[in-house]
């Protein structure tokens, strides 16, 4: 059934999406939102472009903080929102907010039922045992209007959905729910572990939401081993875990196991560590983790891990929509496209060219692409109109067509726009990182000093990974240079001056380690200039780089490195947004 629903919408993929249009625009005809482009109840496509403009988040933000504060007339869209679900996008250095209403549940719910029925074509057996999946919920906030504000996944786990959903073989975890939903990092993931060590002859597939998660938890499993391998051994629950839903649940499931704890002390104790998932799990098919995008940087550190096992990317989604799913999901990351479904929401499509970006007017909206129309190999940035009343928004993610399935393109994600870093699920652009410098190189006035050049990489060799950032230093006074002390401050002042992601990140979830600065040798950036040009770039055009990864590029700024800075303590963060 499944197959057959996917086969009969993309093979009438225009069709589809003119009736989803037309179903938002009639549903949220009476909105105050719709009703400002004089539309007149019209939902066909021409009348709809010419008049509804292309917009950002932040074109979007009065409109959304009126919710947020508790309006509850149909401002974006007539059925009422249900709550907020926070992107990993920031505005303004805080999440956005995405509204949503509870029809969207069962739009996910939908794509996520596909996911199985299109893997058991490539992997068999699936229905025969378990899935470790490390899955966690995030902090979440209440506006002054009352809605919840939470990640799009702590939504879904804490759904109905998600807590009764009926029993199905192909999707039967490890992990109980009470620890899936415990809101301490620690305690749920030990429980996790925990039950994925005790049933380790039933995984089938291990996995995380990304990559970096994944990596996560196999620190983790470094870390604990020996406290794991106790709890096994006497059949007791580690003292720490304090949440009375886990511990009742663990006392049906814990028992005393001497043959496995001695296995978990053989494997973990030694300094070899490659291939340790399919030691620790050897029946596992494939990872299930997210690895294109950003997470791609963590692939190498996967194979060491899991002997190279393959790493489908089974769906792509945010928390602005679930767009569709990869339909050859065991293809290499480098390959992996995924098929935009078009049931799921209208969507368009901005011609993209790095070179020559297209400025948008509101006078004049551009002629965007329709999603049966979108042209093999070009490059776009993705347009997106919802139920839940999001109309010509602009994702920030830029997508290449590699192929169709029946009428239906099919893309490979590139990145989102103007990313510079990412370890987790932070973002951070250009302009952020600017002014993180900006304000940390203050503590350098004192010392008559100040940031002559600097770059950053995502330093993803670490568990979890941090922010480098090199510094190049110009002091006028070389006999009083800043002092260790100071420039480990410059390291926390640039963390506050992050946005709310990369501090959550930082403070509750862990997912990301403490910012470091090298700082480099007089000259340096001229050198890394010479290099660029002996490899054809122009004298006149060139530009530092504000991020960094290519290998010879790192081993010059390495070579020249004089000393090594870390953030002494954890930046501030709190799940209220800042007012």
């Amino acid at each position: 059934m499944a197959l057959q629903f996917i086969e009969q919408v993309t093979k009438n993929t225009d069709s589809v999406q003119e009736r989803v249009l037309s179903e938002i625009l009639t549903q949220n005809a009476e909105t105050e939102y719709l009703k400002r482009f004089a539309l007149n109840g019209a939902t066909d496509r021409d009348t709809f472009k010419s008049k509804v403009p292309v917009v950002t988040y932040e074109d979007l933000q009065p409109d959304i903080e009126r919710i947020a504060n508790g309006d509850r007339s149909p401002i974006l869209c007539a059925h009422p929102i249900s709550e907020f679900l926070t992107s990993s996008g920031t505005s303004a250095g805080e999440r956005k907010l995405m509204p949503t209403i509870h029809e969207e549940m069962d739009r996910r719910q939908l794509l996520y039922s596909l996911l199985m029925p299109v893997m058991n074509q490539y992997v068999s057996d699936l229905d025969k045992g378990k899935a470790l999946h490390f899955l966690f919920i995030k902090a979440e906030a209440k506006t002054p209007g009352g809605l919840m504000a939470r990640p799009v996944l702590t939504s879904y786990y804490k759904s109905e959905q998600f807590r009764k959903r009926p029993f199905d073989p192909y999707n039967v975890l490890t992990s109980p729910n009470e620890a899936i939903l415990c809101p301490d990092s620690f305690q749920s993931m030990y429980t996790q572990m925990l039950c994925g060590l005790i049933m380790r002859h039933e995984v089938l597939r291990v996995g995380a939401v990304f990559a970096s998660g994944l990596l996560r938890a196999i620190r983790f499993l470094q870390l604990n081993w020996e406290q794991l391998s106790h709890d096994i051994l006497t059949g007791t629950l580690n003292p720490k875990i304090t949440e009375p839903s886990i511990k009742e649940r663990m006392s049906k499931i814990l028992k005393p196991d001497p043959e496995l704890a001695a296995f978990i002390k053989s494997e973990c104790s030694g300094e070899n560590w490659e291939r340790i998932i399919v030691r620790i799990w050897p029946n596992t098919k494939y990872l299930d983790v997210i690895v294109t995008g950003a997470m791609a940087q963590y692939i190498p550190t996967l194979d060491y891990y899991s002997g190279g096992l393959p790493k489908p990317c089974t769906m792509y989604a945010s928390s602005e929509c679930f767009f569709g799913l990869n339909l050859k999901p065991m293809s290499e990351p480098s390959d992996v496209s995924y098929t935009i479904l078009p049931n799921m929401g209208y969507f368009e499509f901005l011609p993209h060219d790095d070179s020559s970006p297209i400025t948008l007017s509101k006078d004049s909206p551009p002629r965007l692409v329709e999603l049966a129309d979108v042209e093999l190999g070009k490059y776009y940035e993705l347009i997106i109109t919802t139920y839940a009343g999001l109309c010509r928004y602009r994702v920030g993610d830029i997508l290449q067509v590699t192929g169709f399935h029946n009428s239906d393109p099919q893309f490979r994600f590139v990145r989102r726009k103007n990313v510079l870093l990412s370890i987790d699920s932070d973002k951070t652009d250009e302009a952020e990182l600017q002014k993180a410098v900006e304000n940390a190189s203050e503590l350098l006035k004192e010392f008559n000093t100040s940031v002559a050049e600097y770059t950053s990489f995502a330093d993803t060799k670490s568990i979890p990974g941090h922010y480098v950032i090199y510094w190049e230093l110009m002091m006028k006074d070389s006999s009083h240079p800043p002092t260790n002390q100071v420039l480990n401050q410059c390291c926390l002042v640039m963390e506050e001056s992050l946005n709310s992601v990369y501090r959550q990140g930082r403070v509750a979830d862990n997912s990301i380690g403490p910012l470091e600065i090298r700082v480099v040798k007089n000259g340096t950036f001229e050198e890394l200039m010479d290099y660029a040009i002996s490899r054809g770039a122009s004298i006149n055009q060139y530009k530092v780089p504000r991020c960094v990864s290519f290998t010879p590029i790192m081993e010059l700024l390495d070579s020249r490195v004089l000393s090594f800075h870390f953030s002494p303590a954890a930046p501030h963060w709190t799940p209220e947004r800042r007012r």
